[in-house]
């Protein structure tokens, strides 16, 4: 079996060497980030992840142990995604614990968490076209992070599952990820991120750009699952078209909180041994 740390670093690789449109991936990087500074990234987590016991703590360390290897951002999101599922994880069934160890996070986890958020400096923090009147992480943490996440939950992802027990997660990520027999890892990870793309407005192209351009994403990946089954040339074409859009105005437009939601699926995966290597 593998063990947390390592499930965390595969996680992340196995999710950025993907060829997901508008993402860093092997064959193509962003010009202030590259390939490499997510393979470093994923590394530098792993022993973070291995020993998790709190939630905000794994959250800070994780993101100053990626501050040593990148000066970029490469991996907040997914931090914030793996965290409590690592805790959950060391603690025993992933699924089955991860709601005790929500329910367990204090004032120490959130003071944690917002000095991880000012310290990884996110693209889009402020949302284009909205003013945050509460729990602006510029300002002092609440008592209970899950305040925090509550109340962005309506225009963020990855505050979303706090809010809703990791739902989208575990009832439509890991379920995606799993279909396709067919298909190689790396197709299933792309099929699953397009999907999940057609489902949900992505959280950072609505902070970067707005929502009424981070639901035409949506409306795009949805157009490529209407050209054909993943392999199919008509589908093929509709997702190249899709990948060169998502990186037109400088990859404002990258789809990153959909990547990170991959990431957390593929973790999930991994810790119940359901991907296992050689990964096809």
């Amino acid at each position: 079996m593998l063990t947390t740390g390592q499930c965390a670093t595969l996680a992340c690789l196995l999710e950025v060497t993907a060829p997901k449109p508008g993402n860093v991936h092997r064959g193509a990087d962003f010009e202030d980030t590259s390939l490499n500074d997510f393979v470093a990234s994923a590394v530098a987590l792993g022993p973070v992840m291995e020993r998790a016991e709190r939630v905000g703590a794994t959250v800070l360390q994780s993101v100053q142990a990626t501050g040593q290897v990148t000066r970029e951002n490469t991996n907040l999101g997914i931090v914030l995604l793996l965290s409590p599922l690592a805790v959950a994880h060391r603690g025993g069934d992933v699924r089955n614990s991860l709601a005790d160890v929500l329910a367990a996070m204090d004032a120490a986890d959130a003071v944690a968490v917002y000095e991880a958020i000012r310290l990884a400096a996110p693209g889009g923090l402020q949302p284009k076209g909205e003013q945050v009147a509460t729990h602006d992480v510029q300002q002092d943490p609440p008592d209970n992070l899950l305040e925090a996440m509550h109340e962005a939950a309506h225009r963020d992802l990855i505050a979303k599952q706090y809010n809703n027990g990791f739902g989208e997660i575990f009832e439509e990520v890991v379920p995606l990820l799993e279909q396709g027999d067919r298909m190689t890892l790396p197709q299933r990870i792309v099929s699953a991120h397009v999907t999940l793309m057609s489902r949900y407005p992505d959280s950072l192209i609505g902070r970067k750009c707005g929502v009424e351009l981070a639901t035409e994403a949506s409306v795009r990946a949805a157009g490529v699952l209407a050209a054909g089954e993943p392999g199919t040339e008509n589908y093929e074409r509709a997702l190249a078209d899709l990948d060169f859009w998502l990186r037109c105005d400088g990859h404002r437009r990258n789809p990153g909180t959909t990547a990170d939601l991959i990431a957390a699926g593929l973790f999930v995966l991994l810790c119940e041994n359901k991907i296992k290597p050689p990964f096809g």
